[in-house]
């Protein structure tokens, strides 16, 4: 053991030097030490941990890529234990989030297929082109193997593509004469990205951004004033968890009006920064928003009449036990009346007492986010509705005026503006005012001729390959793996030469080659012709020196 106790150690010190070079390089020996690492290189570690954990995601990747190389080779997949451990594991976490993500997005899923109605036709040309593109890798599995499963599957997948624009449907196919007006943006909350949403500030950043109605929503005091909250509670918006934090998670209409004009309302946006838009604020702007307060339907009455904008509301009806639980649209009521505002600019949202509000204010325009036939619409003198984007529907359009909201991105907007929509209620009227046109618009005539198009290249790059692999396989099918391995070997006389040549000779005679004429001439290596004779003397040589 002593003996060999200098070469262990040269060997620690060896591996020693590698790991420390390597990653720190510090490859001289006054360079390493015992001590405890810092709390800086802590931190690096933990960040080194990170991106470990994401690079390992990012590999089962690239191992999907190995997967088709292997493919494309012809050779085996073999997947290792571990990796097809891990695989299920990501998989398992993947369903899992997707399962937890559904419960709180649920009413959200129907953005997909909106968005497949934006993006169809794209989406199309994209996956024609990545299945194209995998022909490469089924001719040379069908040249190679002669399996036709693969190519069968591939084939009917290449004519559901090649069938599929029958199937999509998108407003924004569509002649560009038949083009409506642009949709009018109403600021719904006021303009909540720019300021705080539901005060005087956030409307006057709307009206800035052109909007052409302000959109809110109501609730009623427990003195019987209308106010504006969007929430149940006053929590989210306000610092009642300061001033009254016995009472923070009441309801939001159990608190009487000076007890909600006393809440700040802004504070809370440029804590929270909601949408990472208080960067790029004023210093003017932020110590207005730190002074904000909740706003009162009067105000926002006043507001809209003196710069001549219309107004929409939902009205929340307070609980049982509130006091103005039965007077609740009565209280709305009272403060349009008494506002300077004309009733006509006045868009009245509540179902509740309908009747009785068209005949207090007749000139109120009536408007309904529940979708009914037309017929029960004219007799309620409904003359607008208000819906979901998820709802919104070509038929209903046809029929009466829509009013669309949330409406925040300029490709669901141009979506929107392709089907027809009147108007929309958006959170960034300050987005959508760079909309000038349609993100995209193209006739009928167009995408089928760019469908056609891309049909008639997909099939002309298929036979392409199909021939170019049918080429290439057929200049290989000439060749045993005897040949090719003889062709790759030093060009020198050695005994595994001649056991190369001995196996290619019997394997040619066994295939049916039977003539020695046929058998000679074969001087790759510069040796004499084999004629039978040769053959089994070099055969019996060998075996005797085996």
């Amino acid at each position: 053991m002593v003996k060999h106790q200098p070469l262990q150690v040269y060997e620690r010190q060896l591996c020693l030097s590698c790991l420390t070079g390597i990653y720190g390089c510090r490859w001289k020996r006054y360079q390493r030490s015992h001590d405890d690492s810092s709390k800086w290189e802590c931190s690096w570690f933990f960040l080194l941990c990170c991106s470990f954990l994401l690079l390992l995601v990012w590999s089962y990747f690239w191992l999907e890529i190995l997967a088709l190389c292997h493919i494309v080779l012809g050779q085996q997949l073999n997947l290792y234990w571990i990796h097809k451990i891990v695989v299920l594991a990501i998989l398992l976490t993947t369903i899992t989030g997707v399962v937890f993500i559904d419960d709180f997005w649920q009413d959200e899923w129907d953005i997909v297929i909106i968005s497949l109605q934006f993006t169809g036709p794209f989406l199309h040309i994209g996956a024609l082109a990545v299945v194209t593109a995998l022909g490469w890798v089924i001719a040379g599995q069908v040249v190679r193997v002669e399996r036709s499963s693969e190519l069968k599957l591939w084939g009917h997948l290449l004519l559901v593509l090649y069938l599929v624009p029958l199937f999509i449907s998108s407003p924004c196919i569509m002649d560009r004469s038949k083009l409506g007006p642009r949709p009018t943006v109403i600021g719904r909350r006021g303009a909540p990205m720019l300021a705080p949403e539901h005060t005087i500030m956030s409307f006057s950043k709307a009206l800035q951004q052109k909007v052409t109605a302000l959109e809110a929503d109501v609730t009623i005091s427990l003195d019987g004033v209308p106010f504006l909250m969007r929430d149940r509670t006053l929590r989210r918006t306000t610092n009642v968890d300061k001033l009254f934090p016995a009472r923070q998670d009441h309801d939001a209409s159990f608190f009487n009006w000076t007890e909600i004009r006393s809440l700040n309302a802004g504070l809370w946006f440029l804590r929270d920064d909601p949408y990472w838009t208080v960067q790029y604020m004023s210093e003017k702007d932020r110590n207005r928003t730190a002074n904000q307060t909740v706003c009162s339907l009067a105000e926002l009455l006043r507001l809209a009449a003196r710069t001549n904008r219309s107004v929409i509301f939902s009205l929340r009806r307070p609980p049982l036990q509130h006091p103005h639980h039965q007077l609740w649209v009565s209280d709305a009521l009272k403060v349009i009346q008494r506002s300077s505002i004309l009733p006509e600019q006045v868009m009245w949202t509540p179902d509740w007492y309908r009747k009785k509000v068209r005949a207090a204010v007749p000139l109120l325009q009536q408007t309904s986010d529940e979708k009914l036939p037309v017929a029960e619409l004219k007799e309620r003198g409904i003359s607008t509705l208000t819906l979901h984007y998820s709802q919104a529907r070509a038929q209903d359009i046809s029929n009466v005026s829509i009013n669309v909201y949330p409406v925040n991105e300029p490709w669901l907007y141009s979506l929107m503006w392709c089907s027809g929509v009147q108007s929309v209620s958006s959170d960034a009227p300050h987005i959508l005012k760079k909309v000038p046109n349609p993100v995209w618009i193209m006739s009928a005539d167009e995408y089928g001729l760019i469908w056609i198009t891309s049909d008639l290249i997909s099939v002309a790059i298929v036979i392409g390959i199909f021939i170019f692999q049918k080429w290439k396989m057929s200049g290989m099918r000439s060749y045993n793996p005897e040949q090719i391995m003889l062709s790759a070997v030093v060009h020198r006389p050695s005994r595994d030469v001649n056991l190369m040549k001995e196996k290619l000779i019997f394997s040619e005679i066994n295939n049916g080659v039977g003539s020695t004429d046929e058998l000679s001439g074969y001087t790759g290596n510069g040796l004499d012709t084999y004629s039978r004779d040769d053959i089994c003397t070099s055969r019996n040589e060998t075996l005797m020196t085996t």
